[in-house]
């Protein structure tokens, strides 16, 4: 069954706040206090040590690192706060999506297991939350494929339409497993995170991987026979996930993957955002000529532009040329820090939720999950130091909303990488 999630539309968060309503009315707001960041597991990369450097040249917000350290935690426990709960008993904890079709999707798992483990030190608490969010992810299969995640549940942790997946959520979750793997370790504790991520790997491999184009599929509900084969995902193309699931399987069809994603990035820039390095949401044709959607083919009439799911993309291709020194990734990174810097005249307020791949605006709406993304992409260009600084102080000052957990996580995330805190495992 294929789920027709729509992405977060401005009109979407006008009803958001009585869905936080109903979703905290099951039951009683029990997350962790996020100013308990007390006793558990001592990790092995803790938060803040930098341990793993970033390729040559990356710039890093000015002032003293501890002090760009101490405003990711306070990011992140504003997001903790608002978003992490245990709404449905069971030892579970859950990401609240409160902006979402759903209470749960499978994209919020998969960036709060990313998040916990990568801010284990900063929270002693990380390794019991994050073994509560792989319980939930265990006990919600997809009903394509038991080794992937259903993508929606209801206000009762319940899996809902059609129980399918949705590969951002299960490469975010397979990674995040690999993160606790080096965290934590394998050889003790409930659970085996090395074992659970190979099968999750696994499990995406052989249901949403195209094995033809090599190119990501939208879930486990596209096959061969359904209409959406041949489509893929700019945000799903995650080139640094594909690394570090060649050096965990050591699988050479990753390597395969890999280049035929960044290969897509290169050429779809060239062709169709020649003066902005923008992607589209959705391309289609994959199998012969791929393009912009032209239209609605998912989510709404502006798939075929830089919009709700592509505006991730300057964070994914950024952390991926900072981490692994990728030249791909960095020019085509460099390709969008440059048309943003030189369209907003170097100010962040005026980074916009929605562009043509021209660059022209169709929405004149602000939003974290549009305006961080860019900050990682500054990371890769020496001369924008001062557009870096002001998108930091941009991300810094910008609370969470309780109400739109989307941009919120997208924020949190971009900050982890921009400060240095961000690695592959």
């Amino acid at each position: 069954m294929m789920r027709q999630q729509r992405r977060r539309a401005v009109g979407a968060l006008v009803a958001a706040a009585g869905l936080v309503a109903g979703a905290l009315a099951v039951a009683p707001h029990a997350a962790a206090d996020p100013q308990d960041l007390s006793a558990s597991a001592a990790p092995a990369l803790p938060f803040g040590s930098h341990q793993i450097p970033y390729a040559d040249g990356t710039l890093r917000p000015s002032g003293g690192q501890s002090a760009i350290d101490q405003q990711v935690i306070e990011k992140y426990r504003e997001w903790k706060a608002a978003f992490v709960r245990q709404n449905c008993g069971n030892g579970w904890y859950e990401t609240l999506s409160p902006d979402a079709d759903h209470p749960y999707v499978g994209e919020g798992q998969g960036y709060g297991m990313v998040i916990t483990a990568l801010m284990a030190g900063a929270d002693t608490d990380a390794k019991k939350i994050f073994d509560g969010m792989v319980k939930y992810v265990l006990a919600h299969p997809s009903s394509n494929n038991p080794g992937l995640l259903a993508a929606e549940q209801d206000s009762s942790c319940k899996s809902v339409d059609g129980s399918d997946s949705a590969t951002d959520g299960d490469l975010d979750v397979a990674y995040a497993l690999l993160l606790a793997d080096r965290q934590w370790g394998s050889s003790s504790g409930t659970y085996d995170y090395k074992n659970l991520a190979v099968k999750h790997i696994n499990a995406i491999k052989k249901s949403e991987v195209n094995p033809t184009t090599h190119l990501m599929l939208l879930g486990d509900w596209s096959t061969p026979s359904e209409s959406h084969y041949w489509i893929s995902r700019s945000s799903d193309w995650m080139t640094d996930h594909f690394r570090a699931f060649k050096s965990a399987t050591g699988d050479a069809s990753w390597d395969t993957v890999r280049d035929a994603h960044q290969n897509l990035i290169t050429t779809q820039q060239s062709k169709y955002g020649s003066s902005t390095g923008l992607l589209a949401d959705f391309v289609v044709n994959t199998n012969s000529a791929p393009k912009p959607a032209s239209g609605k083919v998912l989510e709404s009439t502006h798939d075929g532009d830089y919009g709700w799911n592509a505006c991730r993309d300057a964070w994914r291709i950024g952390a991926d040329a900072v981490t692994g020194g990728d030249t791909a990734s960095r020019d085509s990174a460099r390709k969008l820090n440059g048309w943003i810097k030189g369209s907003t005249g170097g100010d962040p307020s005026k980074i916009v939720t929605g562009y043509h791949l021209n660059g022209s605006t169709f929405d004149g709406g602000q939003d974290m999950a549009f305006t961080a993304p860019f900050a990682v992409a500054a990371l890769t260009d020496p001369g924008s130091q001062a557009w870096l600084d002001a998108l930091w102080g941009k991300l810094a000052s910008s609370r969470v909303d309780p109400k739109i957990y989307y941009g919120a996580s997208v924020q949190l995330q971009s900050m982890i990488v921009v400060s240095g805190n961000y690695w592959v495992p």
